[in-house]
């Protein structure tokens, strides 16, 4: 019989993830990965130090095209998909190539969401040339290109992605104000508290916050020639040369929905990442819909590619559902969520210092870590994260303890870590893995840690026993 041919459409972290599953899987089928952009995938989390200047474009890339080369996966690149017919089972490019599958997976990530600025797009359906999505690397060196002659921006989104790049923006010496509708940053993830701590860290690092405001309309010169200014709601005109959108994103469900399968916010899958109107069609990462919740993180959706990875090689697995952990990588702000701090139920153990700039929250259910939201010091997230994995009963004064420094105390090296213990919570790494590496370099390529959000790269090199520098995250700061 011919092997199966898989199509994987999206190149994306989950999409590269998938494969490299399939390859440690030893999966006995034809593999091919069809990706819009014109270069192998890359680390979109880190795509504000790429702005930043402190990594080159190459730092970024999870594999080279020669990896895919080597272990006999098809990768395409510049291919995008214009239609899945899956009554002859193919897929066409916009090229008019046809790609034959038996096996289909959906990993079209997410698109980025316009918010409702006039003067956003411009006639002939293009955005502002002073507005810049953030979406890809494309999109990064677009604005990198700007920020030399750029003395202010104003970044519409107060979010993750929204935060990283303003503090990218600052750090290259632009003067940058950050516009949030909500009433404090980082909503979906943290409280009121920890978001004033956020706003009053932000000022002190000199980046402007307005929150409760939106941005309403684009403020253009008598010349016609790029933006003077953006209106917020308010009445308020924030002088500016720079626009940058990072206010969310969908999922890409379009080819989805064309093709007849079933989607709601995402393409709806189950248990075992398969659509229920084709069972020869999977969905995993952003795109994915499971048990009516969508992931825009990449540590769910590396969970995803596993299980389903793990699946089409023959194991008897199910996604039951993946922790929500996330972390900020911005230069001068630590911020660390484990699950939803803000909805779930418990008893709720909170410390604040705004004048320092920290904040913790503990909901605790049962005795159990159910949720927790730390900024500004993460010097025992470690811990807490341990106790979050494994539902450890606390006793009745511990969780207090924890969101407490340690009185009298080195803080803990990486070498007192327990080999049990994750390190890198984005790709699931223990301590005792990264021992067995022999250097940083077979840490990523072995288990992939420190390629997520890049904030374990220095426990992990301490625990391989080298210097966290590598030769590719040199600085490339142009001003």
């Amino acid at each position: 019989m011919s092997p199966e041919r898989l199509v994987v459409v999206g190149h994306g972290m989950a999409a590269t993830r998938l494969v490299e599953q399939l390859v440690a899987g030893r999966y006995d089928g034809q593999v091919t990965v069809l990706g819009d952009e014109p270069v192998p995938a890359y680390n979109r989390i880190l795509l504000s130090a790429v702005l930043e200047g402190t990594h080159a474009d190459s730092a970024i890339t999870l594999r080279r095209a020669e990896w895919y080369a080597e272990h006999g996966v098809d990768l395409r690149l510049g291919s995008r998909v214009l239609a899945i017919d899956r009554e002859h089972r193919d897929v066409m490019l916009v090229d008019g190539t046809v790609v034959p599958f038996d096996r289909l997976v959906l990993a079209t990530g997410s698109l980025p969401t316009l918010p409702p600025v006039r003067g956003l797009v411009t006639a002939e359906g293009r955005l502002h040339p002073a507005v810049h999505a953030f979406r890809s690397l494309a999109d990064c060196e677009r604005l990198r290109g700007a920020v030399p002659g750029a003395r202010r921006a104003v970044v519409v989104g107060g979010g993750l992605l929204g935060l990283q790049v303003a503090r990218a923006l600052s750090v290259r010496g632009v003067a940058t104000e950050v516009v949030e509708g909500a009433e404090h940053l980082l909503s979906r993830q943290v409280g009121t508290g920890a978001g004033a701590v956020l706003a009053r860290s932000l000022r002190r690092l000199g980046t402007t916050v307005y929150t409760g405001a939106r941005a309403v309309r684009l403020v253009e010169p008598t010349s016609g020639e790029g933006v003077t200014g953006v209106r917020l709601d308010n009445g308020v005109v924030l002088d500016t040369d720079l626009v940058v959108l990072t206010a969310g994103g969908r999922p890409a469900t379009s080819l989805a929905r064309a093709a007849g399968l079933a989607v709601r916010r995402g393409v709806v899958v189950d248990d075992h990442l398969t659509s229920p109107t084709d069972p020869a069609v999977h969905a995993v990462g952003d795109c994915a819909e499971h048990r009516g919740a969508t992931t825009g993180f990449v540590p769910p959706a590396w969970d995803q590619a596993t299980v389903l990875a793990r699946r089409l090689c023959g194991d008897d697995v199910e996604h039951a559902g993946s922790r929500g952990v996330a972390r900020l990588r911005a230069t001068g702000l630590d911020v660390a969520v484990l699950g939803d701090p803000v909805g779930a139920e418990g008893e709720v153990v909170e410390v604040t210092n705004p004048v320092v700039g920290k904040h913790s929250r503990l909901v605790v259910r049962d005795g159990v870590v159910v949720a927790a939201a730390l900024v500004g010091d993460l010097s025992r997230v470690g811990l807490i994260t341990q106790h979050y994995d494994r539902g450890t009963v606390l006793g009745p004064h511990e969780p207090g303890q924890l969101l407490l420094p340690e009185q009298g105390a080195a803080a803990p090296t990486a070498d007192a870590l327990p080999d049990d213990v994750e390190v890198c919570a984005c790709a699931g790494v223990s301590a005792g893995r990264l021992r067995a590496c022999a250097d940083l370099a077979q840490a990523r390529e072995q288990t992939r840690a420190t390629t997520g959000c890049g904030s374990c790269t220095a426990t992990c090199a301490q625990l391989v026993g080298t210097a966290a520098t590598d030769p590719a995250c040199e600085v490339v700061r142009t001003k």
